[in-house]
């Protein structure tokens, strides 16, 4: 089985998501449905400030989406973005389970 290079975008979203809080706000807007960045701030229990930085690294992984109305900002949860994390370990899970199966096959071989 040949592994190939997983594309940059993959980087991107395991990187965005690296982070316990990011990935608590990821969860939360994927629960929850869109959130403003005031709930998502009383949610994460940090500043402000902070959760906009966590909201920037989340928006350039293309894992969540705002729009603006009036002076609030509304993030949503973009579920289709963790594609390149879910090929990832299918690619994985198909590896090791190939793996699996030769070592299964090698020690019914050995078992006199």
């Amino acid at each position: 089985m040949v592994l190939k290079v997983k594309p940059a975008n993959t980087n991107h979203v395991f990187r965005a998501l690296a982070d316990p809080t990011r990935r608590a706000i990821f969860e939360e807007l994927t629960r929850q449905g869109e959130q403003t960045v005031h709930a998502l701030t009383h949610y994460a229990g940090i500043s402000q400030p902070a959760v906009s930085k966590h909201l920037t690294v989340l928006k350039r992984a293309k894992l969540v989406r705002h729009r603006r109305e009036g002076r609030e900002t509304h993030y949503c949860a973009q579920l289709n973005a963790l594609a390149p994390m879910v090929d990832w370990l299918n690619l994985y899970g198909a590896f090791w389970r190939d793996r699996f199966d030769r070592l299964e096959a090698l020690l019914e071989r050995m078992d006199p």
